[in-house]
């Protein structure tokens, strides 16, 4: 994460700029000797906190549907990368191989050019697990590695994980996954940390304590995969268990690495019959679990809607109504790796907003928790000031 030094000065400034451009304010004069004081001491002004907040009440509606999406970067040329995402506003870009190029310097260069406004860039993001999932070079252990080790190795090793993808300029690392699996012939079998809710929920807490203050951290596939057999890749995979062998079995990995400070969750295509028959990731019962029942307060993010237009189902088949039932449902990040229209997908979520089929407090909510997010991995802490019409103006 890119690192910022904070000032009291800084605080300052962002109080007295919050209310836009205004005029120096008259001195005050000096209180008579015996004038009520309150002695309650001012609250402390969080200078990120205000930022978001202003940056938020100054977005229209098709301003923060554009921030909650997060697509692929659109091109390995920084320049036309930097165009592209300055132009569709969205909140984020995930790099594949073909972006990265598998080299650190090369998406140093690019990341770097996707920075318009130091104190809110975009936020980036790659898969690197280590092992058979990586789009950097990566000599380090592979979550099945990993499971034969001591909980702690997983520590380190996502340490050096989290510095190699931080060295990359990317922000995020879709890399820890949750997931547990006894079945060794599973697609997941080489990507989980062990075979039981343990040994997983060991590692997985210790990859979060890893890459704790170096790149932000994501627990996937929520609510599962390894409950739910198949490859979400290519099909919706589906499984009758029953909520209370999911909190058994399950859940605890996911809970682990929440109380360890995880700061995002990705929500899987999975149907949990027993919960919901659409998939967690348009689910709005399993969003509820992960808020109120697991504690998670951060960023919910899909895992690729992409696949589900690849799961051949036909109520899937749009991607742009995906994108608005996922963020119905409780998404704050909606992900996309296959095409999609940000433009089109932007203007139906403020159409969803306009007709009311999403409340405007959703949409307030995702863009909220995108834009804390982003602040936090901004360069810059300067204060945002809301400074249109009246700055125009004043210049005149």
């Amino acid at each position: 994460m890119r690192a910022r030094a904070r000032s009291a000065a800084a605080v300052v400034t962002a109080v007295a700029l919050l209310g836009g451009c205004t005029a120096a304010a008259p001195p005050v004069s000096a209180a008579p000797p015996h004038a009520w004081r309150s002695t309650v001491p001012a609250e402390p002004v969080d200078p990120d906190a205000a930022y978001v907040e202003a940056r938020l009440a100054d977005m229209s509606t098709l301003e923060r549907a554009a921030s909650v999406i997060m697509t692929r970067v659109p091109s390995p040329d920084p320049a036309a990368a930097r165009a592209a995402v300055a132009a569709s506003g969205v909140g984020g870009v995930i790099l594949m191989g073909g972006d990265t190029r598998y080299s650190v310097d090369a998406s140093a260069a690019l990341t770097a050019a996707l920075v318009i406004d130091a104190g809110l860039p975009p936020l980036t993001a790659v898969d690197q697990e280590g092992g058979i999932v990586a789009r950097l070079p990566d000599s380090g252990p592979s979550a099945r590695e990993l499971a034969g080790q001591p909980a702690e190795a997983t520590r380190a090793a996502f340490a050096d994980r989290a510095r190699l993808v931080a060295s990359a300029g990317i922000d995020i690392n879709f890399g820890i996954v949750a997931d547990v699996t006894a079945d060794a012939s599973s697609f997941l079998a080489p990507r989980v940390f062990g075979m039981d809710a343990a040994s997983v929920s060991a590692r997985a807490a210790q990859a979060v304590a890893g890459e704790r203050g170096i790149v932000l951290s994501t627990l996937k596939h929520f609510p599962g995969h390894g409950g739910a057999p198949g490859d979400s890749h290519s099909l919706i995979p589906m499984t009758g268990m029953s909520i209370e062998a999911w909190r058994a079995n399950e859940a605890p990995p996911f809970r682990a690495g929440i109380d360890a400070g995880a700061e995002l969750v990705m929500m899987g295509h999975l149907r949990y019959t027993a919960v919901d028959d659409a998939p967690a990731s348009l689910s709005p019962a399993w969003y509820g679990i992960l808020r109120d029942e697991l504690g998670f307060t951060g960023v919910a993010v899909t895992d690729d809607l992409s696949m589900l237009e690849a799961s051949g189902d036909p109520a899937y088949a749009d991607p742009t109504a995906n994108g608005v039932a996922a963020l119905a449902a409780g998404a704050d990040l909606l992900l996309f790796v296959g095409p999609v229209d940000t433009g089109a997908l932007a203007q139906r979520i403020a159409d969803a907003v306009a007709s009311g089929a999403i409340p405007p407090e959703r949409l307030a909510d995702a863009a909220r928790r995108v834009l804390e997010l982003r602040r936090s991995v901004a360069s810059s802490d300067a204060p945002y000031v809301r400074c249109r019409d009246a700055c125009a103006d004043a210049a005149t």
